[in-house]
């Protein structure tokens, strides 16, 4: 019997299974990352308004403030241009990590790195959302800073 049909007559006998993973490309878990994904998640889809920090609406630095607050990171709402101050710097190859913080024209904007061809942020025209690092976004990135480590997650 086949894996693929040993699971699913398990399935249907209503017995706990545990699916092996058919290819390799599926990164592992990572609870502190799941969690960040859930809190950006659910601050998706307000409006965008200049100077807010939530929870019904955002600027691009309150956007990534809030996330970083609900994540049990504590820092001072600020600009971008400060954030970039005050966040370690993500070395080389690890500058397009989920979680990590990007910038763009000149200090002006943020947002949070969703993988190396997207990210998340508060849009003037759009709200917070996901958007593709594009021909648009991708010649403005001028910095990418690594999110602080929760104090749960440095233990």
């Amino acid at each position: 019997m086949s894996l693929g049909r040993s699971i699913h007559v398990l399935l249907l006998l209503g017995l706990p299974c545990i699916a092996l993973a058919q290819t390799s490309d599926r990164q592992p878990v990572d609870p502190a990352s799941d969690q960040l994904r859930l809190i950006i998640q659910k601050h998706l889809g307000r409006p965008y308004v200049w100077g807010a920090s939530g929870l019904k609406s955002f600027d691009c630095s309150g956007f990534v403030w809030r996330v970083m607050t609900d994540q049990g990171i504590f820092i001072k709402r600020t600009t971008a241009r400060k954030f970039y101050l005050c966040l370690p710097e993500a070395p080389e190859g690890d500058q397009w990590q989920f979680g990590n913080v990007v910038f763009f024209d000149n200090l002006k904007h943020c947002g949070l790195v969703n993988d190396s061809r997207s990210f998340y942020h508060a849009q003037s025209s759009k709200g917070t959302n996901l958007s593709p690092l594009n021909r648009y976004w991708k010649p403005k990135v001028c910095g990418v800073r690594k999110m602080p480590v929760t104090p749960a997650a440095a233990h």
